[in-house]
């Protein structure tokens, strides 16, 4: 059976339609996509935020074949990933996607130097291979200093580093990162998406990027809400930001509005309005008002 579609330059990368997730114990049910629809192109880096329990971890899961989904259509790079057998998935997670976890445990193996744990995942032929694509990928993330040290010698930044490096081993097509500076300090935050962007733009790797971090995602292209099980907005760089990406003199932290918001409409319909949005209308029931007038359409209370 043939699992792919036919491959074209502009193909997106993910192409979720209408996905369901269900997790079901003895006792209950839990829907935790409820008919998420998501297209990512070719060499974007876009990150997904929610608070906990919104599905985007799921979602990242399932991007990353440790998760099936339970309906709905999920393609990425062209392959089905429902309809992938068991064998087809393992080599789906070897050579079309890498993960970077946000425990280093997960990425690390402490016995081995960093060199070593780039090495270890790769599947080229030769050793010499092996040797030339490993120091190429410490000089990327800027460890070629640190190659002979092993995890406890390295602090949360240089393991996060290395992270990448082993998640690139493979030249995957597409780089999925889970908080991935959830356990580093700010300074340390800014390098590591400094990284991710620099990684985006010189190899063309398409990065999705699940994070709480505020700051992280003022400085991303593209930013997508989940909430409740699917996409509930989409953020955009503002275009004198989107040009001041690689401006040292910006302080991103304080910088404010960086980005356009834009609600998203489902195929049923149906806009979530933003929490804030509802509070300060002092919505005090379900029910609002729609009017529209002079090509916009305005939402009152009743």
């Amino acid at each position: 059976m043939n699992n792919e579609v036919t491959t074209n330059e502009t193909q997106p990368m993910i192409l979720a339609d209408n996905l369901v997730k269900i997790y079901k114990t003895k006792d209950l049910e839990v829907l935790a996509l409820q008919g998420l629809d998501l297209t990512v192109n070719k060499g974007e880096l876009v990150a997904i935020i929610g608070t906990s329990g919104s599905g985007k971890s799921t979602f990242l899961n399932m991007l990353g074949g440790l998760d099936r989904p339970s309906a709905g259509k999920l393609f990425v790079d062209g392959k089905n990933l429902f309809k992938l057998s068991d064998r087809e998935l393992v080599d789906y997670k070897r050579s079309t996607v890498g993960f970077v976890w946000q425990n280093n445990a997960r990425n690390l193996l402490p016995y081995l130097t960093a060199y070593e744990n780039i090495m270890t995942p790769m599947l080229l032929s030769s050793q010499k291979a092996k040797r030339e694509r490993t120091l190429q990928l410490l000089d990327l993330v800027g460890m070629s200093h640190r190659k002979h040290n092993k995890l406890h010698q390295l602090s949360g930044g240089e393991q996060q580093r290395i992270a990448i490096a082993i998640a690139l081993a493979n030249n995957p097509k597409l780089l999925l990162a889970d908080e991935p500076t959830g356990s580093v300090d700010r300074k340390t935050a800014d390098y590591i998406l400094d990284m991710f962007r620099s990684i985006n733009r010189e190899t063309g790797v398409t990065i999705v990027i699940v994070t709480h971090d505020v700051t992280l995602s003022k400085m991303v292209p593209r930013v997508v809400s989940i909430r409740d099980g699917k996409i509930s907005s989409e953020r955009t760089l503002k275009e004198q930001f989107a040009l001041d990406l690689e401006n040292r003199e910006l302080d991103w932290h304080a910088a404010t509005e960086t980005q356009e918001e834009f609600a998203i409409v489902d195929r049923a319909g149906r806009i979530q309005i933003p929490r804030e949005i509802l509070d300060t209308m002092g919505l005090d029931e379900n029910k609002v008002k729609l009017d529209f007038k002079d090509g916009q359409v305005i939402i009152t209370k009743p």
